[in-house]
């Protein structure tokens, strides 16, 4: 103990060992460690710009239901159906009962309406599920969407969710309704989930890793988010210690924690745990302190003030949790209870501020987002888009401009809630397609790195230790025998769709003459499929916007709205560029853009309109997966909706892109917030059904292994398999995009390989070629990423595409590629010339191209007589 409590006095960083010790102090012990941590919080305090500052929230409690599918053994908030109906209940609240609630809370001068629910009732009562059908609710969560938003444009109180498990996509689609959100993480303690003794047995939602998962989404979704710990439910103090760790990790690599709650457990009656004592208040206090020496100055530490003694008159107890190391309160109501514990009234906010007060600190009233997530917003400094340009207007009608805390004396008034004005405003540099290469005006790329790049994609040490188990070599990669090669080659030649995994291992690491083998059989197995002419479209790229926040370190394209080189196109320009490309024989246009915060979830619409209002005849292809995910969270449609809506604007195919590695292993590595695996499959399956066609692609070479580009592969043959049997046609092609690591974020911070090598580039193009074959019949390879000599080269490992003109091409060139932003009709079949084979121009759809387009490309030699300006 004397040990520990001289490395946190010392400022020391302590691991779980020594925070476990810690919890275990008492009596002069915890005085001690208690002094300690009231000096990191005072710290803290004074850096953020509010010495002697204690925050409270003045919120209302809207319980929106009090159904979920979990059954944790102390909670008497959750009830069943039967029971609601025999108190005269609905089973959800009412949007006229939600209203009322925040009316009268808006009444009073409250600012946060705090929408607590049980976990996604309708996966286990029948009755939930009918209510939200009647109601013309998709689910609950759709409910909560809906009645954030009737709060806000009805009472001008701000949301605060607390709806329990959430999935990545959950997260898009409530961000633009809520400035925060929250979960109790609760503890790390599987035992206490798994065991059937636990508190948490039989509660699905309740689980550790899946908690921990909703944490870090929300990180990678950037928004600000409450979380904490309940201590005295049966964990270990080593258990409560790694919890605090746990939250320290994704706190450090996130910043996204705003702030931290330390809960001691009441027992309740008519509970499971009845009879489980409650958490001591030298318990509570220690684990604050613990809690603030492991977390450090910049966080916000909570403890509800209802809960901390059994009565509000008990002055010390109040006082010796403001000495452990809180900053805040929580929220208080003066209007609703505590519908989680009913049974513990709050206080009266004069009285909490006298008993603040009597501690030397100063109540101040925050609102449901903490003032660090403010501020920035308020005074145009947009590092981050922590809060959502449909929810800045109701948070900036509250806040204080210069402290980001609740201004007293406003009261809410419901505003609009809506989309920004001006979407398609161009703004940018002149000649953006020059300048990036040169010194330009605001300093061009002139370095190698952003000056914000510590702060911008995450914690880089965290990512390294990641990154050293993702991008570990295969254990038997050395050991694989020339025998094991051997065989594999003699199943791929016969036929490679009877390919084991371990065979495809082995063919995937071949070398040398192995190699040459290889590629030999896939080019082999490319003449029997498609023949010998190498196919091309003359098409152009049109990147309609570079901002973006989602935080990929791969990209160098990406850029803050206030970044010298950030652009937005209007939608006139994106007219002008397809009008432009169609005069020299375009077929196809492809468009995509960065996830800018400011474009509405419709813009995407506006954008295939526009173009096909100017050039009927021009073949669309844009959009990712991760720009559809965006649409459809932000329109608050369901993702195959949304296609429809898209398609009906003019859409007619999407780019596979956005994949990298179909792996969350490695793509948590490579971004921080782009979509999950499993939810970029969830979009090409519903392109799919709609009989939108999408390519594929695989971006390789960075922290990845042959075994993730295997677990891509297959996972690719298995969607075309579904898409094929049910007669939907599926992937046009399979690009190999080979990783640019010059300008990469995570190769300029040490962690990434300088992209792949050679022998990479053509073992991937053969075994794409393999392992796809009978299901994608077209594999593409990259001109901008590997120049015309590799390109060639990957027409004779079993490739037969070479992709696009491009006409002007931005992405692959920030970051780094040299290779050009356009190839012209004689370029490209100069590449096929070199690989001896012949080429033909195709359409998107890999069909004969109609005569006069074929003229009016041939004529321009497929580019462009000059590149359009940014700003005209």
């Amino acid at each position: 103990m004397r040990r520990a409590l001289h490395r946190a006095r010392q400022g020391v960083a302590l691991d779980t060992a020594e925070a476990a010790v810690l919890l275990h102090a008492r009596g002069e012990d915890l005085r001690e460690l208690c002094a300690t941590a009231a000096r990191v919080r005072d710290a803290g305090l004074a850096e953020a710009g509010r010495p002697g500052v204690i925050t409270y929230s003045k919120k209302v409690f809207i319980p929106l239901t009090r159904l979920c599918r979990d059954r944790c053994h102390y909670c008497t908030f959750v009830t069943v159906p039967g029971k609601l109906r025999r108190e005269g209940h609905g089973l959800y609240l009412s949007p006229d009962e939600v209203l009322e609630i925040a009316r009268q809370g808006a009444a009073l001068g409250c600012k946060e309406a705090l929408f607590t629910l049980g976990d996604r009732p309708e996966d286990r009562w029948p009755e939930a599920r009918e209510w939200l059908d009647a109601h013309g609710y998709d689910d609950t969560l759709a409910y909560v969407r809906a009645m954030s938003i009737r709060v806000l444009e009805e009472t001008g109180l701000l949301p605060h969710l607390n709806p329990g498990v959430l999935s990545w996509t959950d997260f898009q689609r409530l961000k633009p309704v809520a400035p925060s959100m929250g979960m109790m993480l609760e503890t790390t303690a599987t035992r206490l989930w798994s065991e059937p003794s636990g508190p948490h047995y039989g509660s699905p939602d309740k689980e550790p890793a899946v908690r921990l998962r909703v944490l870090e989404d929300a990180g990678r979704s950037a928004v600000p988010f409450t979380s904490g710990i309940l201590i005295g439910i049966g964990e270990t103090h080593e258990e409560r210690a790694e919890s605090l760790f746990a939250l320290r990790r994704v706190a450090r690599q996130y910043h996204g924690l705003q702030e931290v709650i330390v809960q001691n457990f009441r027992a309740k009656p008519d509970t499971a745990m009845r009879s489980m004592p409650d958490a001591e208040l030298e318990e509570l206090a220690a684990t604050i302190a613990v809690a603030r020496v492991v977390l450090g100055p910049a966080a916000r530490i909570q403890a509800p003030p209802n809960l901390v003694a059994a009565s509000f008159e008990d002055e010390g107890s109040y006082a010796l949790i403001m000495d452990a190391g809180i900053d805040d309160w929580g929220g208080v109501s003066p209007l609703t209870p505590d519908h989680v514990n009913p049974e513990r009234p709050w206080p009266q906010i004069d009285a909490l501020a006298a008993r603040t007060a009597a501690s030397g600190f100063t109540l101040r009233e925050r609102l449901t987002v903490y003032p660090e997530y403010v501020r920035p917003a308020l005074q145009g400094r947009h590092d981050e888009p922590w809060l959502d340009p449909r929810v800045l207007p109701h948070v900036r009608a509250l806040a204080d401009p210069e402290t980001g805390l609740a201004r007293e004396d406003a009261l809410p008034v419901g505003l609009p809630w809506q989309e920004p004005e001006d979407a398609f405003v161009a703004t940018g540099r002149t000649e953006l397609h020059r300048e990036i290469d040169e010194s330009g005006p605001g300093g061009g790329r002139s370095e190698d790195r952003r000056g914000d790049f510590d702060e911008v994609y995450g914690d880089w040490d965290a990512l390294r230790e990641v990154a050293a188990v993702t991008g570990a070599p295969d254990a038997r990669a050395a050991e694989r025998l020339d025998g094991d090669v051997r065989e594999a080659l003699a199943v791929a030649a016969e036929d490679p769709r009877r390919l084991t995994d371990a065979q495809a291992l082995a063919l995937f690491h071949a070398d040398g003459p192995a190699l040459d083998a290889l590629c030999s059989i896939a080019d082999a197995v490319r003449r029997d499929v498609v023949g010998d002419t190498v196919t091309y479209c003359v098409t152009r790229n049109i990147n309609f916007t570079n901002v973006c926040y989602t935080g990929c370190r791969f990209c160098a394209f990406a850029q803050r709205r206030t970044d010298a080189d950030a652009y937005t196109l209007s939608l006139e320009q994106v007219a002008d560029r397809a009008e432009q490309a169609w005069a020299v024989g375009a077929t196809e246009v492809c468009m995509q853009g960065g996830i800018h915060p400011d474009l509405p979830g419709t813009a995407y619409f506006d954008i295939a309109r526009a173009v096909k209002e100017r050039v009927p005849g021009m073949h669309v292809h844009a959009f990712s997966p991760m720009e559809v995910v965006n649409g459809a969270t932000r329109t608050g449609l369901s993702v195959k909706e949304w296609l429809r809506q898209a398609q009906e604007a003019g859409l007619d195919t999407i780019p596979g892109t956005a994949a990298e590695i179909l792996d969350d292993e490695v793509r948590w590595v490579l971004t921080k917030g782009k979509l999950p695996a499993a939810t970029w499959v969830e979009v090409v399956t519903a392109a799919h059904e709609l009989g939108i066609r999408s390519s594929s692609t695989m971006m390789y070479g960075h922290v990845d292994q042959p075994r993730h580009w295997l677990g891509h592969l297959r996972l690719l043959a298995e969607i075309q398999e579904r898409s094929l049997e049910h007669g939907w046609g599926g992937f046009t092609e399979f690009v190999t995009l080979p990783f640019i690591h010059t300008n990469a974020p995570v190769y300029l911070a040490g962690i990434s390989r300088p992209g792949p090598t050679m022998r990479d580039n053509r073992a991937v193009t053969a075994m794409a070629r393999l392992l796809l074959h009978g299901r994608i019949p077209n594999i593409q390879t990259s001109w901008v990423k590997l120049g015309a000599e590799g390109a060639a080269e990957m027409l004779r490992s079993g490739a037969n595409d070479l992709g696009g003109t491009l006409m002007e091409e931005t992405i692959s060139r920030m970051a780094g590629s040299s290779y050009g932003s356009y190839k012209s009709i004689r370029d490209l079949e100069a590449i096929a010339d070199a690989a001896g084979r012949p080429a033909a121009q195709r359409t998107t759809l890999y069909g004969e191209v109609p005569a006069e387009r074929r003229a009016a490309a041939l004529a321009s030699d497929g580019h462009l007589p000059e590149l359009l300006p940014v700003l005209d």
